[in-house]
């Protein structure tokens, strides 16, 4: 006999239900479809589960192909991973097929897409030659882009865009066609490069220009910040690969624009990693929805956050596009 005061409940008078009168959240419907071996990505994606990140992957896909059909921008964030690991052409497949409408880099991004239009390859063993000091220390890496970034300044450019000119034009660039810059530049696809001071290998080059750094990256601000006003009523900000220097600076950006007409509505963004971070998240995904209209609103903001490797996300999101 049990020693404890108190006794087990007593079940025999629980009230229950019918299960086919309760509502649930999955059905049969929502389910996964199977395709044929040799069905079409746009197939394949369309077959998968009507849940969760199925459903947000087909949201992705839906909201550019409605941007481009309004005309309105498409802007990728870009972070370093996402240029080298190779999918520079993935991106510049997307600008002529009208899917990118502008470019923001994180320093990293910059340097990756510079080093691969010079060299065709890009990404030190960073652990090998740190002890050595000599990391980040390629002359032509340093030297090319502080000279292009003072040059741009003088005439009155972007630190994007002067890079890309120099990328474009320049006879060392080789491997150009492998350049996001290049081909971004070529076409008139603003590019916007947003720097911290001290965060990327160039600031320690003796080349560097302070002043025309700091001066072309914040024309690149503003810049990015004039691309989020257009969104307004149906374009799509994707941030892909930067933890924190991005979503910083485009919340900024949404805020400018909030404060200099109105509050950009209608929009969609999208938060692409493989592992979901604070800042994007917040500043992404969920801030921009709270910041526009009633959720159920034709004008309401979608933020969108998808986990995954970029190697593997971008080409299918670019597959699956029309």
């Amino acid at each position: 006999m049990t020693v404890y005061s108190i006794q087990p409940v007593k079940v025999g008078r629980l009230r229950t239900y019918s299960l086919e009168s309760r509502p649930s959240k999955v059905s049969v419907e929502s389910f996964a479809r199977a395709v044929r071996a040799d069905a079409s990505i746009r197939r394949w994606v369309q077959s998968l589960p009507h849940i969760l990140a199925g459903n947000s992957l087909r949201a992705v896909i839906d909201s550019l192909e409605r941007a481009k059909r309004k005309r309105k921008p498409m802007v990728w964030g870009l972070g370093g991973h996402v240029i080298k690991v190779g999918l520079g052409p993935v991106l510049i497949g997307l600008i002529e097929r009208g899917y990118v409408t502008g470019v923001a880099m994180n320093g990293a991004a910059l340097i990756h897409d510079f080093e691969i239009a010079l060299a065709g390859k890009t990404s030190e063993d960073v652990p090998a030659v740190l002890g050595e000091g000599r990391f980040g220390m390629a002359e032509e890496t340093g030297r090319l882009i502080n000279q292009s970034i003072a040059a741009g300044d003088g005439d009155g450019l972007g630190l994007g865009e002067a890079v890309g000119r120099f990328v474009a034009r320049a006879r060392e660039a080789r491997f150009r066609k492998f350049s996001l810059l290049a081909a971004a530049y070529k076409r008139r696809i603003p590019v916007t490069v947003h720097e911290a001071i001290g965060t990327d290998i160039i600031h320690a080059h003796p080349a560097t220009e302070p002043r025309a750094l700091g001066a072309t990256t914040y024309r690149d601000f503003l810049l990015l910040a004039a691309q989020v006003q257009k969104m307004d009523g149906g374009g799509v900000y994707l941030n892909v690969g930067s933890a924190v220097i991005l979503p910083e600076v485009f919340l900024k950006c949404f805020s400018l624009a909030a404060n200099l007409g109105r509050t950009p509505s209608g929009l969609t963004t999208v938060n692409l990693d493989f592992i979901q971070h604070y800042r994007p998240t917040q500043n992404v995904v969920l801030r921009p929805q709270t910041a526009g209209a009633s959720p159920r609103s034709a004008k309401a903001n979608h933020g969108y956050a998808i986990t995954g490797h970029h190697e593997l996300l971008i080409p299918l999101i670019a597959a699956a596009l029309r």
